[in-house]
């Protein structure tokens, strides 16, 4: 089974790196992104799992049970998103998934900055909340052992490459 998960932040770059594989290397893998699903407003979120963070957890869940199949044909599925790591774990062992890699896309909070404010034209996404977000997930990540890729001083290219060396191998 050759599942990658990409998480991260906004402005890391997760997203960014999986559309990039999903155009070169379709053949090769296949790639989801979290968001297909669409992102309910906050309000909807309370309302059906009783927070945004329990809503963040039921539909991790629901997509690696989704994932599994695929992953388990031997396939190689990339996977992006917005998740907590421990989500994903728990998620990966209720949908029977014993092998796959967490991969922590990651950046300093001046090049998110940048990304956000500059380059997505979203400055208001730039904030405290966010870079904090960040923070937790990158204690997260070092906390459980998973690999974190630092795009701070990457271009997409050398991102794309560090994430695929994994996933192809």
């Amino acid at each position: 089974m050759s599942l990658i998960i990409l998480t991260g932040a906004s402005g890391s770059g997760k997203t960014a790196i999986a559309k990039a594989i999903a155009m070169d290397r379709s053949l090769e893998a296949a790639v989801h992104h979290f968001d297909s699903i669409g992102v309910p407003p906050l309000d909807v979120m309370v309302r059906d799992h009783g927070s945004s963070e329990a809503w963040q957890r039921d539909k991790t869940f629901e997509w690696l049970a989704r994932l599994a199949p695929q992953a388990e044909k031997g396939r190689a599925v990339l996977f992006e998103g917005q998740m907590r790591p421990s989500f994903i774990t728990a998620a990966a062992v209720a949908a029977r998934i014993d092998s796959y890699r967490l991969i922590l896309i990651d950046c300093d909070d001046a090049t998110r900055t940048y990304r956000l404010s500059v380059e997505r034209d979203q400055p208001d996404l730039a904030d405290a909340n966010m870079m904090n977000w960040a923070a937790y997930l990158r204690r997260e990540a070092q906390a459980s052992g998973f690999d974190i890729l630092d795009t701070s001083r990457l271009s997409l290219k050398q991102s794309v490459d560090g994430v695929l060396k994994r996933l192809l191998d």
